[in-house]
């Protein structure tokens, strides 16, 4: 990998990154990732610079700023000089998969600007790990193979993956680096993008051999919560953290899939790279898995249905006077690909949330488009969602139109007044993660006794002023946890089926049985 001489390092930027519910009709298409994060040239620079904002609205320094922060601080221990080139930064909002013309189109962007960029002696990239295309296609796998091609066989290709990344054989065998998030709400996007882009330069200048191995577990549901700071998980990611500090040890990462995928190999995966010890780097990534598969047969916990949730969000009389109530449609959750027009929570809190103040989104680009031209305080009936999926009912509703919005992020917005539910309805995916989503409209999130939120883990980073009790309903949707029971995997996988080892499955995943 050595890339000695007085001329600086030119080291790539790019990113690809959608997290993909292959359960959802909702295609993604490139427009999405216009909509949402699509950078070239100097304004992919500036995002990623000390002083830009990278993904506003959502996190300031991300992946690649991480990237150049970390890499730039090797290069100066180094005492050599790094060059950032743009290639470009795709991102948008999780959905269903990716259409075939928009692949064509990325691998078609790739390559051109890889022409403009000409030498590069490595490449960064953030990637989700979760991202799926039509007829099973795996995007940032193709994406991947393109890069490779065009670099040839010694330029070292870096990566960062969310921790709900789906490793495959594909994914990982044009890199030369991988790291993926340790948190998990995710809080670490930075650093994580900071540890691959020292690697990567430290790799470039013959400091480190990288050296990568990994297992499959054939595993999608375990670890209870998953949440990194919980019992359950805590002791598995304080390991990784100790493995990093052993001697020879480069980095340690766990996946833990994303589970609406379409993947027929899904499963959680570990990663470990070594200095140049292919047998330590093998025995970790065993171990790693071990203790992974150890905590397989701690399971989510039973989310009650919407009828409970609401009962428990009334209950909790001195909390709701303290803050508000987050309660997530985890049938319908927009930040794990859900389309966001589900109806069957909003049907129980407009039936039965009388006397609560509550706050709720909903999809419905037919509504905002038919009711945009009626003015603030005018009435209104008629019936909302069922477009998108015909498993969702459309639901009848009356009230009043409260104001106006046209977003950035989702598109057309309407604040409906439909008695003790403000309803926000919009044309695009509601993801409704943090309380400017609400505030932004004029909605007070402190004032709201409930407020449904579309997340699984986000929300409680950004909620943490407001939130005093967490709940999750679930009804029946896109992102419901035991759509492992409805997907077809290449074999037994935990807990759909009865599992005893992990290492047959490995073994085959990894073409090496």
């Amino acid at each position: 990998m050595s890339a000695r001489g007085t001329r600086p390092l030119r080291l790539g930027l790019l990113r690809f990154a959608q997290e993909s519910n292959a359960l959802s009709p909702v295609r993604t298409t490139v427009e999405d990732f216009r909509r949402t994060h699509l950078l070239y040239g100097d304004a992919l620079l500036q995002a990623a610079s000390a002083a830009g904002a990278e993904a506003p609205g959502f996190i300031r320094h991300a992946e690649l700023s991480g990237f150049v922060k970390g890499a730039s601080r090797a290069a100066r221990a180094a005492r050599v000089k790094v060059e950032f080139v743009p290639i470009f930064s795709a991102w948008a909002v999780p959905a269903g998969p990716l259409e075939a013309q928009a692949l064509d189109w990325f691998r078609a962007e790739l390559a051109r600007c890889l022409e403009q960029a000409g030498r590069l002696d490595g490449v960064l990239i953030s990637l989700h790990g979760a991202m799926r295309g039509q007829g099973g296609i795996a995007p940032e796998a193709a994406l991947l193979a393109d890069l490779r091609g065009h670099l040839g066989p010694d330029v070292p290709i870096a990566a960062t993956v969310d921790l709900h990344a789906h490793l495959s054989a594909s994914l990982l065998s044009p890199l030369s680096i991988l790291c993926a998030y340790r948190t998990n709400p995710h809080r670490d996007h930075a650093k994580t993008g900071a540890r691959c882009g020292a690697l990567l330069v430290q790799a470039l200048q013959d400091r480190v051999q990288p050296t990568l191995a990994w297992r499959s577990l054939p595993m999608v549901l375990g670890g209870g919560t998953t949440i990194d700071f919980l019992p359950t998980m805590r002791p598995v990611f304080r390991y990784m953290a100790r493995l990093e500090r052993q001697p020879g040890v480069l980095s340690a990462s766990l996946c833990m899939c994303h589970l609406w995928s379409d993947a027929r190999d899904l499963g959680w995966g570990t990663v470990v790279i070594t200095d140049g010890d292919r047998a330590l780097a093998d025995r970790l990534a065993d171990d790693l898995a071990d203790r992974a598969w150890a905590v397989k047969d701690v399971l989510p916990p039973v989310l009650p249905d919407a009828e409970t949730a609401l009962a428990q969000a009334r209950a909790a009389r001195w909390r709701r006077r303290l803050g508000t109530v987050c309660m997530s449609d985890a049938s319908d959750m927009v930040g794990a690909g859900a389309a966001g027009e589900n109806t069957r929570l909003l049907s129980v809190l407009l039936a039965r949330g009388q006397g609560l103040r509550i706050l709720a989104p909903i999809r419905d680009a037919v509504a905002v488009a038919e009711l945009w031209e009626q003015s603030d305080g005018a009435p209104f009936q008629r019936s909302l969602g069922g477009h998108l999926d015909p498993d969702n009912p459309a639901l009848p509703v009356a009230g009043f139109v409260l104001s106006h919005h046209d977003t950035a992020s989702f598109g057309r917005c309407l604040v409906l007044d439909l008695g003790h539910l403000r309803l926000v309805v919009t044309e695009g995916p509601p993801l409704a993660m943090k309380p400017a989503f609400y505030s932004d409209l004029g909605l007070s999130p402190w004032r709201a006794d409930i407020c449904v939120v579309k997340s699984l883990f986000p929300f409680r980073l950004y909620f943490l002023l407001h939130n005093r009790l967490t709940i999750y309903a679930r009804t029946r949707g896109q992102t419901d946890l035991d759509a492992a029971t409805r997907l077809q995997f290449d074999g037994p996988v935990h807990p759909k089926d009865t599992v005893s080892d992990w290492r047959p499955a490995d073994q085959r995943r990894r073409c090496l049985g």
